[in-house]
């Protein structure tokens, strides 16, 4: 290709030209060919037809440089994942979701193209969400100086969806290299672009947004692509800004094997969708310029039938995934906690508050690995960390690159953290995922992105997140400021869940939390921040296991299986128990939640033969049920007594003391739960 800033037919030397032909044809093939592995029964359940974005598509793919940059591609992103570099090959493994399919070893659905080694992302199917992820990938390319940039695709209708403008105002912010295509075919499914937004483009919606230039280009013509692309690509690079590339496309068939566009689209649109067919115009236009012959042109389309072919016969007979397979890359191995493998010390210095020891452990492992970052909503503002100063003097030590606010945006925390872990792994991270619990909500597109993606990617990638959360109530906080959340949170496979009841537990967890791969949920009762009942010694460098529970009392006449909160008040009730009556019970703090120490639990109930589950969340759907289920499965023949569970009401958190009373366990209700199961 000469080297010319604009270009055209003529400027574009003939072996480009050749390549460029054969990438869309090789693309319109497999396009057209895909539906009929359905109808075989072969596979391609899922295929979202692209024919109509060949302009942009092969573009996005030209400008991508794998050593450096990295691509975020969208489900109707084929032919981007083709000039980017994909084999035939690889794109039916992945239609036919085979066991060699690169993108996902045939465990995500076909159609979402990735290589993961060439920094060619896998995707969810919730559409648009990965801008998230670009955006986050991008912060980590700033940071580490990086040559490249983060592209990532998508149609025009997902730009509807809030974290795509959350995504934007962030890049935009922070000045960041991102490169955001928006392929616009006029249809999110059958809705039409006019149901989606009052502007006549989707990126004029962005145009208040300072640090950001936007592009346009001709999405069906491969020169006005390739040209705005490489403009828009240069611009970043120089400027180190985002940028949107809005692509002017034609959807020529339906928007998937699941659609019939003929219910909403008349025959003279669909029509004129035929006629405006990219791959037709571009081969009239080097026939037209008299570079290319019909036969020369006819010829490569020959090659490319036998290299598809060829690929198909390779496919047809590959092996498909391994039904034993699916508990593997579920989460990764934790961090091996070698100097305390059970999670417990003798150590008998001054007792620190629960608070301490999260801020102490954090600042020793920002220490430890200069790879790791810190941000959320209000954590690093001057002298004040947090809304309960658990990050207090972080910024001031490590510096606002690696420790810093984030806008009020939940899932834009998380979604970014997510992200920015995929540039190398020796990262991690910890975000405050909501100054609150129960403001966590938003992100919960974000959360479970991060709980399946080892899973999903066949276990190329793993979220190196720590999401610390502030739960739980009895601080008359009400709605929105006392809820405790693990049970909804804890039924996503692919995450850790802990919930520390002690400073050293608190200390121990989170330092096992930041040192392994994987994924995270971090929940701390905010109520016991200061309190003293919650404060020990705690050795330096001290760890915990996950999935390791503690004795926190012995006993032998009932067992209270407890976490959090509601373990001091399983303390306190069984003191009064042994003192009235003599009676002992034995006291299980979980720690951690998931993995759940099962043993633990169930060598206590055959000691003891009774057993109280108690938690702070609802009883009704409570975590503990499934607690109560593991020991009625596993343990019937020891028990002497039903198991009983208690929690709170199944209702809101209220605000007033006397609701908020009311509404949550306390030592008294634990107290009288325990006294009736002991006297059953």
């Amino acid at each position: 290709m000469k080297n010319k800033e604009k270009l055209t037919i003529r400027s574009v030397d003939k072996k480009t030209l050749e390549k460029w032909y054969r990438l869309l044809t090789l693309g319109r093939q497999l396009d057209d060919k895909a539906p009929n592995y359905l109808k075989q029964a072969l596979g391609w359940s899922y295929h979202a037809p692209y024919a109509g974005h060949d302009g942009i598509q092969m573009a996005i793919g030209q400008v991508f440089d794998k050593e450096h940059d990295h691509l975020f591609p969208y489900y109707r992103d084929m032919l981007t994942a083709i000039s980017a570099g994909l084999t035939a090959e690889e794109v039916i493994l992945n239609g036919l979701s085979k066991k060699d399919d690169v993108a996902s070893g045939g465990r995500h659905m076909s159609n979402h193209f990735a290589k993961p080694e060439w920094n060619i992302h896998n995707v969810s199917s919730a559409t648009g969400n990965h801008v998230l992820h670009a955006v986050g990938v991008a912060r980590a390319i700033k940071y580490y100086k990086g040559k490249g940039v983060a592209i990532s695709s998508q149609g025009e209708s997902s730009t509807s969806e809030g974290y795509v403008y959350e995504a934007i105002n962030g890049a935009s912010r922070e000045k960041l290299p991102v490169l955001f295509v928006f392929q616009d075919n006029g249809y999110g499914i059958s809705v039409p672009k006019s149901d989606q937004t009052a502007t006549p483009y989707a990126a004029d919606n962005f145009q208040g947004f300072r640090n950001l230039k936007i592009f346009y280009c001709n999405g069906k013509d491969v020169f006005s692509s390739m040209n705005t692309m490489q403009q828009a690509k240069k611009w970043i690079q120089e400027n180190q800004k985002p940028a949107i590339v809005h692509a002017n496309c034609v959807r020529i068939h339906s928007h998937s094997n699941s659609d019939r566009h003929e219910l909403y689209r008349d025959d003279t649109e669909r029509d004129r969708a035929m006629m405006l067919d990219p791959v037709a115009t571009f081969r009239r236009r080097l026939k037209y310029a008299e570079i290319f012959t019909d036969e020369e042109l006819d010829a490569i389309d020959k090659e490319v039938k036998k290299e598809i072919s060829s690929a198909h016969k390779k496919v047809i007979k590959a092996a498909d995934p391994d039904p034993k397979s699916i508990h593997d890359f579920v989460i990764p191995e934790p961090y091996k906690a070698e100097k305390y493998p059970e999670g417990k010390h003798d150590h008998d210095g001054d007792k620190k508050k629960f608070i301490e020891a999260l801020n102490e452990t954090l600042k020793a492992e920002f220490r430890k690995n200069k790879d790791t970052f810190l941000w959320g909503q209000d954590v690093a503002n001057k002298d004040k960390g947090g809304i309960f100063n658990v990050t207090k003097g972080m910024q001031q030590e490590f510096g606002k690159p690696r420790i810093f606010n984030a806008p009020i945006a939940e899932d834009f925390i998380v979604g970014t953290a997510n992200g920015m872990s995929r540039y190398d792994k020796k990262i991690r991270i910890v975000v405050e995922g909501a100054e609150f619990a129960d403001y966590f909500w938003p992100a919960m597109e974000q959360y479970v992105e991060l709980t399946h993606e080892y899973w999903r990617t066949n276990g190329k990638f793993a979220p190196n997140v720590t999401v610390r959360l502030a739960s739980g109530g009895y601080i008359g906080g009400g709605l929105y400021h006392s809820q405790t959340t693990e049970a909804a949170l804890a039924t996503f496979p692919g995450i850790r869940v802990v919930y520390p009841a002690f400073a050293d537990d608190a200390a121990g967890l989170l330092r096992s939390s930041m040192r392994s791969q994987g994924p995270t949920l971090f929940l701390e009762p905010k109520a016991l921040y200061n309190d003293p009942k919650a404060a020990t010694p705690i050795p330096d460098d001290y760890e915990v296991p996950f999935g390791k529970g503690r004795i926190r009392r012995e006993g032998k006449d009932m067992t209270i299986v407890t976490y959090g909160n509601t373990v001091h008040h399983a303390l306190e009730a069984a003191e009064k128990i042994e003192e009235e009556s003599g009676k002992s019970e034995e006291v299980v703090d979980l720690r951690s939640i998931v993995p759940l120490d099962k043993e633990i639990i169930l060598e206590s109930v055959k000691k003891t033969s009774k057993v109280l589950v108690a938690h702070e969340g609802p009883k009704f759907n409570g975590f503990g049920a499934e607690i109560a289920s593991a020991v009625a499965d596993e343990t019937f023949e020891y028990l002497d007594a039903p198991v009983k569970r208690i929690g709170a009401t199944f209702t809101p958190v209220g605000f007033h003391k006397n609701l908020e009373k009311a509404i949550l366990p306390d030592t008294n209700k634990v107290y009288q739960a325990a006294k009736e199961l002991l006297e059953y």
